[in-house]
């Protein structure tokens, strides 16, 4: 049995890599704080004939959290790939240019991105090394690569991520496991920022399957829409 928990699950990004799993036959386990969202989500996969099952817990508690992706285990025999992805709610997250940014600005989407991220990481990476193998997906915004300074302090939490995922991928190099960062350079579903374009979610959504089965080599993977708004990657 094969399985993927996706923290931060949405009706976006978080719902396509559901379905491009959940295609191949795999369980999926959807984890994010809101109850009823998650519960729409599980009825929408379930009536396309995929085995889905909500787990809430927001990222900031680290206890529910590790306690979500043990239950998902448990359900589902097991964990094989972890996606994290949790996005802070437009309109209540802080956005900041860099010299309007204040420690308490990066402190939380410190907290969000990284430090839920390594949360994440130690609930299940135990167990993918009794068993030799798993994957290991981290996803932020392209400003982790290439910094846009109307989002500063979002952009320094996740260029932390960015940095701390490559390095798990050194670190496991040679033990069955992949960890990878995917950098999405463009909105998802609408454009939220003036020059940012918007892709589909399901046009993202392949490069996390390219990861776990053919690229088990890379590091990293970024989307960028081509001039014509293909996607690239």
């Amino acid at each position: 049995m094969t399985s993927i928990a996706i923290v931060g699950a949405g009706p976006q990004l978080g719902l396509a890599i559901a379905r491009t799993f959940g295609s191949q036959g795999y369980d999926v386990a959807l984890i994010s704080r809101n109850h009823a969202k998650l519960d729409d989500l599980v009825g929408t996969l379930t009536a396309e004939g995929i085995t889905a099952a909500a787990f809430p817990a927001d990222v900031l508690d680290r206890d529910t959290l590790t306690q979500a992706l043990k239950d998902a285990a448990a359900r589902f025999g097991g964990i094989d790939v972890l996606e994290y992805s949790p996005v802070g709610t437009f309109g209540i997250t802080a956005l900041t240019a860099p010299s309007g940014t204040e420690p308490s600005h990066v402190e939380f989407e410190m907290n969000f991105q990284l430090y839920g991220a390594i949360a994440a990481t130690k609930a299940v990476l135990p167990a993918m090394r009794e068993a030799g193998t798993g994957t290991l997906l981290y996803t932020t915004g392209a400003g982790s690569i290439w910094p846009d300074p109307r989002v500063a302090n979002v952009n320094a939490a996740a260029a932390a991520l960015r940095n701390w995922a490559m390095n798990l991928h050194k670190e496991l190099a040679d033990t069955g496991i992949q960890a990878a960062h995917v950098g999405i350079d463009a909105s998802i579903g609408v454009s939220v920022l003036p020059d940012v374009e918007a892709a589909r979610p399901e046009q993202i959504s392949p490069m996390y399957w390219e990861l776990h089965t053919t690229r088990r080599d890379e590091d990293e993977l970024v989307f960028k829409l081509d001039t014509e708004g293909f996607p690239r990657g």
